[in-house]
């Protein structure tokens, strides 16, 4: 299988022998354990990988007892623990041995339900870097395909970004794996480490926001389409938001009287998952959901530049209260960046908006120009 080369490699490069652990979260599937082996490939005999969903791993994991795992640590300088949220009370003991044996560099990943199960931030606060791996960045995958155009990008929108639906040759290879992906993979976590008392409902709100993307998002309108209430919605879509399905953006707002305030939208953070709840079939170029597609594709490539950022800009959207929209509004600090995606026609931003922030960069996305800069 290709191995891709990851942008959060390096950063996690230069903080290991740092006195704390490394921690990569990110979703099933993202690539969490090439890269870990990859991490320590250079260190031979003084490194090793360890997946703790086998039971002889997970034997010489007890609380209270870290001198336990010391038949797996000793003369090595380095360790990964893979899918480490399959240990119980897996943040107390590790916390327990890196304060007993800091020498070794531990590296963990897992996925979500580090934090659903809330196993590692609060036991590690302090004693380690937390790195977030999402599915391939439109930039990693130009490095590993130089000569990528315009119309390779359709395939990225229709079936996602994984790195194994990348790397598949065919369209059926493509669809097979990304339903696997999105059928079995995904949603383990939530179901595994939450109590999900319907699951027909869980799904039927996945559905109803894929059909969203891009829309003001009501939480009682959700609530009421499902019959339940709105703590379970709002329970749900934390519960989707920690396991890297979706993310919610809120609105921007400096001029409470001109601006909507109040509201988010919900974006995939992988559009392969998004449409295979709703159409993962019908072409890019005929669908009447492409532009919405598009937006979302590319606000899943600002989190995932956001990931690899010390401290990332916040990512929100820009809505008058007469109806005038900017899709993306990123502020970091003082600066203000706005985006507005269109599949075709390039624009140009309201003129309310460029009158209240003068100061804002303003770009217009097409599918046309982003592969110009990947990274914008």
């Amino acid at each position: 299988m290709k191995i891709f080369q990851r942008d959060l490699e390096h950063r996690i490069a230069s903080v290991l022998f740092n006195d704390r652990m490394v921690v990569i979260l990110g979703p099933r599937q993202s690539g969490k354990t090439t890269l870990a082996k990859k991490i320590i490939d250079s260190y031979g005999s003084v490194a090793e990988y360890y997946d703790c969903q086998l039971a002889d791993v997970r034997a010489h994991f007890a609380f209270g007892h870290p001198d336990q795992l010391l038949s797996l640590t000793r003369n090595k300088k380095i360790v990964v623990f893979d899918e480490a949220q399959t240990i119980q009370d897996i943040g107390s003991i590790l916390k327990a041995y890196h304060d007993t044996y800091p020498e070794v560099q531990i590296v963990a990943t897992g996925s979500s339900s580090f934090d659903l199960a809330n196993k590692i931030k609060e036991p590690m606060t302090g004693r380690a870097y937390e790195f977030t791996l999402l599915p391939l960045s439109l930039h990693e995958i130009t490095s590993a395909y130089p000569c990528l155009e315009r119309h390779d990008l359709l395939p990225l929108m229709q079936f996602g970004s994984y790195p194994a639906v990348v790397a598949a040759e065919t369209v059926e290879e493509k669809l097979f794996v990304i339903k696997n992906i999105a059928t079995n993979y995904l949603y383990k976590d939530i179901f595994v480490f939450e109590t999900i008392r319907n699951p027909k409902t869980f799904e039927d709100l996945l559905k109803m926001l894929a059909l969203q993307v891009g829309a003001i998002v009501s939480v009682n309108e959700l609530a009421q389409g499902l019959s339940v209430t709105r703590a379970t919605v709002n329970r749900y879509l934390t519960l989707l938001e920690q396991s890297f399905i979706i993310k919610r953006i809120y609105s921007f707002s400096n001029n409470p009287r001109n601006e909507i305030k109040k509201g988010f939208k919900v974006y995939f953070l992988d559009m392969g998952v998004r449409n295979a709840l709703v159409d993962i079939i019908s072409p890019m170029e005929t669908r009447t959901d492409r532009g919405a597609i598009f937006e979302n594709f590319f606000v899943s490539e600002r989190m995932k530049k956001g990931s690899l950022e010390i401290f990332s800009s916040e990512i929100m959207f820009w809505r008058s209260r007469t109806g005038l929209e900017i899709d993306v509004i990123e502020k970091s600090g003082a600066s203000i960046s706005a985006f507005e995606c269109k599949w075709k026609d390039v624009t140009s931003a309201p003129a309310q908006f460029t009158r209240i922030y003068p100061e804002a960069r303003f770009e217009s996305v097409t599918v046309d120009n982003i592969l110009k800069n990947t990274r914008f």
